[in-house]
């Protein structure tokens, strides 16, 4: 999987600011017969955002624990129901959702207070590139070069 990934001799053919500039310039090079399957598109300049969604209080951690031990024991009930006698496909998926709930308040509670308050807030992450740069195998470069260079209004940095 890592070789589709690399380049031979790879060369900078230019850095964007944002990746819908980036694919527009691997857009022209492709209208222009440009072989661009040797092309690659990196982020670069990686930062990684965290955006705080909430504060976590015991409320609030065990009730996503009831939540999602739901989800998981009515995915459990279900399969149990499949192989129930005839007339307790009900019971079955039942008690996979009532055991999904009490495991699933248990081990956010017990997860929670390990935690010993280090970390009271929820949040999600997410890691973007800052800007975007195109390699291009070294014997293509200067063919690139040249359809970037007549492409209308490009902005391009080295």
């Amino acid at each position: 999987m890592a070789q589709i990934f690399s380049l031979e001799y790879p060369q900078s053919l230019g850095v964007y600011d944002d990746y819908a500039a980036a694919q527009k310039a691997v857009d022209h090079l492709s209208d222009h017969d440009f072989p661009v399957e040797n092309v690659l598109i990196v982020g670069t300049d990686l930062k990684q955002l965290e955006r705080v969604t909430g504060r976590l209080t015991w409320g609030r951690v065990i009730l996503s624990g009831v939540a999602g031990g739901a989800w998981f024991g009515l995915l459990i009930g279900l399969l149990l129901g499949i192989f129930a006698a005839e007339g307790q496909w009900l019971e079955a998926v039942l008690t996979g959702v009532i055991l999904g709930v009490v495991w699933g308040a248990i081990i956010a509670a017990v997860g929670y207070a390990m935690s010993r308050g280090q970390r009271d807030f929820s949040s999600v992450k997410t890691i973007l590139p800052s800007k975007y740069e195109l390699l291009v195998e070294h014997k293509y470069l200067a063919q690139g070069q040249t359809l970037l260079g007549e492409m209308p209004g490009a902005a391009t940095t080295l």
